[in-house]
């Protein structure tokens, strides 16, 4: 059988320096998946993008072939004339890009781009594009599709963007999708429903794929073949059962070992003891108003409802759940970045004993005061770091608001952070565009850790890393946690990082709280369909246990489609009853 794509020696470089891809080869069949497999850094994305040929413009194609079916015969894609290259990039072959907000127009709507393939490539009228666009959207898992088509890629989420990118590749069916971590920045139940989307479509169009991902569970629900890569060059390949069974390659193993996975529980856990609280939030809620354009009235959207959560000091509370289900609302109240309606409570203790501050009523010295003991950690490091600074200027920064320390003084300081989480002090004139992703989330932290808090919040810190960086940040933080005494309050969509590091899981599904207990409680009986759902929504490298997509629909469906139990409609969801001891579920008794 001829392959589509047929990769022979391909080699990239930079100036001088030697190759970043080095004599790679791989070819993948009509309606297969190869998966892509590696670290940030090991030449995946540039292998991917010299298929386009959208390498940038600094990098050489050192030598190679790139082969793609044209029917009977194949076409060498290095050597085509641009003009004809066209008409193969978003037609025959699209992409999903890992950064949507760096690969979508901020100054078009989203539905106008996507529907932008369908007038260049096929032809269509505004009103044909638009009908497949709004049902490509409603299989990418938009729930108001109209709404989407009229957004800005600012008005959405980091997960909704991504579902943007995927539907703008996938809106034309091409022959061939490469996928540049395209499930990175979307939840697990998204990302299963995604994943069943991809295949069913390649089951209809006979579509190859091409899987760039660092997450061996996702390569074990969708691969054929693997193809492993580290430092630009191929450590092993074969079929996904045989190199996914028994890696051969140590690289592989390492990567298997790294992997974080939801641990089989024999017992539940005791109730978290909450004598000395250190954030306190009672009855929170919080509205907003969206404009719906011409006469219409406008929306009011609920991001949270009645939310209660209740953080003991030194310890660790995770908020999971799916893109747009309130989670980053709940920590921007706590912090005291958003106001939430009337009647809402927050309470702040810095520290043992003290009298507990309202976040929201406080007087300029005691938020000045407040500022300093409560920081955040953000999800994207490329944005929470100012291209313009230097790494020594981000980390004094802080100290310099709150007056702290001579300039001395604070430099030492700046050092004493890189220390603390694993960078050299030697890096300090650098610019934040000279790390790695897994370096940037380490200087994060440490910008953070710098005014010496004792309140974290982590924004999804782990989610756009690699599975070996994930595992460091994690060891990161908890050795930070249990030496400084820190309390963390850890928002993720990744059930399998919250099982390492929380000591309570609040689960949140538009707004509300659904369930919440010890992880190894929630692990051992979860209760609510939604709970029941990520759980089954998270892949793992094991290609004999494949996700059960039925299961992740079930839960991640319309509460007005759970079982009577938990069943409701609207913002009048039943109460959070505590069904055993410290484990609560929101049913109908």
């Amino acid at each position: 059988m001829t392959p589509l794509l047929d990769v022979q020696g391909l080699s990239i470089g930079f100036g001088d320096a030697p190759p970043v891809v080095h004599d790679v080869n791989f070819q993948v069949m009509p309606g297969e998946t190869m998966a892509l497999v590696g670290e940030s850094g090991s030449g995946k994305t540039l292998t991917c993008r010299s298929v386009l040929r959208i390498l940038p413009g600094a990098a050489q194609l050192r030598a190679g072939q790139i082969n793609f079916s044209n029917g009977n015969t194949m076409v060498e894609l290095l050597s085509m004339p641009e003009k004809k290259m066209r008409n193969v990039r978003g037609n025959r072959i699209s992409m999903i890009f890992q950064e949507p907000m760096r690969s979508l127009s901020p100054l078009h709507r989203i539905g106008n781009q996507v529907a932008e393939v369908l007038h260049l490539h096929r032809g269509m009228s505004a009103a044909e594009a638009k009908k497949d666009v709004l049902s490509t959207f409603e299989q990418v898992g938009f729930p108001d599709v109209e709404r989407a088509f009229r957004a800005y890629p600012f008005e959405m989420s980091g997960g909704m963007r991504q579902r943007a990118m995927i539907a703008m590749a996938m809106v034309a069916k091409p022959d061939l999708l490469i996928a540049d971590e395209p499930t990175t920045a979307l939840d697990v139940t998204t990302q299963a429903q995604v994943l069943g989307l991809i295949k069913d479509l390649q089951k209809d169009t006979g579509m190859a794929v091409v899987l760039v991902t660092h997450d061996l569970g996702v390569v074990a629900n969708m691969a054929e073949q693997v193809v492993v890569m580290n430092k630009g060059r191929v450590m092993e390949s074969g079929p996904a059962a045989a190199v996914l069974g028994a890696p051969g390659h140590g690289y592989t193993q390492k990567l298997f070992a790294a992997a974080p996975v939801i641990p089989e529980v024999a017992e539940p856990a005791a109730p978290l003891e909450r004598d000395d609280l250190i954030l306190d939030l009672k009855g929170v809620c919080k509205t907003y108003t969206a404009k719906a354009g011409g006469w219409k009235a406008a929306k009011k959207i609920h991001a949270c409802i009645d939310v209660n959560l209740q953080l003991p000091r030194g310890k660790t509370l995770a908020v999971v759940g799916e893109s747009g289900s309130g989670k980053t609302t709940c920590a921007r109240i706590a912090l005291g970045a958003e106001v939430p309606d009337v009647g809402s409570k927050v309470l702040f203790c810095g520290t043992k004993d003290a009298d507990p501050l309202p976040v929201h009523a406080m007087t300029r010295t005691q938020r000045i005061a407040f500022q300093k003991q409560a920081q955040m950690v953000f999800q994207d490091p490329y944005s929470s770091l100012s291209p313009r600074m230097r790494v020594q200027e981000a980390l004094t920064e802080p100290m310099e608001i709150h007056g702290i320390g001579s300039r001395a003084d604070r430099r030492d300081k700046a050092a004493e952070m890189l220390r603390w989480v694993g960078l050299n002090p030697d890096m300090l004139k650098r610019f934040p565009h000279a790390f790695s992703g897994g370096q940037r989330q380490r200087l994060s932290i440490a910008r953070a850790l710098t005014l010496d808090p004792t309140l974290l919040v982590c924004d999804e810190p782990t989610s756009a890393l690699d599975v070996s960086v994930q595992e460091q940040i994690l060891t990161l933080l908890e050795d930070i946690r249990d030496s400084m005494g820190l309390s963390y309050l850890f928002i993720s969509h990744d059930l399998a990082v919250v099982a390492r590091i929380a000591d309570e899981v609040a689960v949140m599904r538009q707004g509300v709280v659904v369930e919440q207990a010890p992880p190894d409680t929630l692990f051992y009986n979860p209760r609510h369909p939604y709970t029941q759902a990520l759980i089954a929504a998270q892949p793992e490298p094991n290609v004999n246990r494949p996700i059960n997509l039925s299961l992740v629909a079930k839960g991640a469906g319309s509460p007005d489609t759970w079982p009577d139990t938990f069943r409701f409609e609207g913002i009048s969801a039943p109460d959070l009853i505590e069904v055993d001891p410290g484990h609560k579920v929101r049913c109908h008794v």
